[in-house]
């Protein structure tokens, strides 16, 4: 990567907000996923790096996670990484076969219609023909 490219890149990923932390933990497994996920959506992101909890330096984690995920590393700054990887269609549609098609809880919700109180009165009182008799009063 140029370094004119890595300027544009810095220029992109100033406005942007970390939204992946590492602390006291490091470098997880999971952690490295939510990455690597957000990279695929992303392609440029920002990580917040807790000084005073974690267990190696920024600059460190940063070029371990970049190895690991064959992602750039932009720029480090205090406790920000910036990373950068372009997306790859081929290989996020292998990650979404490798993973299936959602999980069975999104498959087998039902569809809720919402009634309003005159339709839960009416199906009320078409079970108990007394029912009409428990209407609100207006007025």
């Amino acid at each position: 990567m140029t370094s004119k490219e890595r300027a544009k890149l810095r220029a992109q990923a100033n406005p942007l907000e970390p939204i992946i932390q590492i602390g006291k933990e490091g470098i997880s497994d999971n952690l490295l996923t939510q990455i690597d996920d957000t990279l695929d959506t992303r392609e440029l992101i920002k990580i917040r790096v807790h000084l005073e909890t974690a267990p190696e330096a920024p600059k460190d984690l940063a070029y371990k996670i970049a190895e690991s995920l064959e992602a750039e590393v932009i720029q480090v700054i205090g406790g920000v990484i910036v990373l950068y990887r372009e997306a790859d269609e081929e290989r996020i549609a292998e990650k979404k076969n490798r993973r299936g098609s959602g999980n069975a809880k999104a498959k087998a919700k039902k569809k809720v219609k919402i009634k309003g109180m005159r339709a839960r009165q009416r199906e009320k009182e078409a079970k108990n023909p007394y029912a009409k008799y428990d209407r609100p009063k207006r007025g």
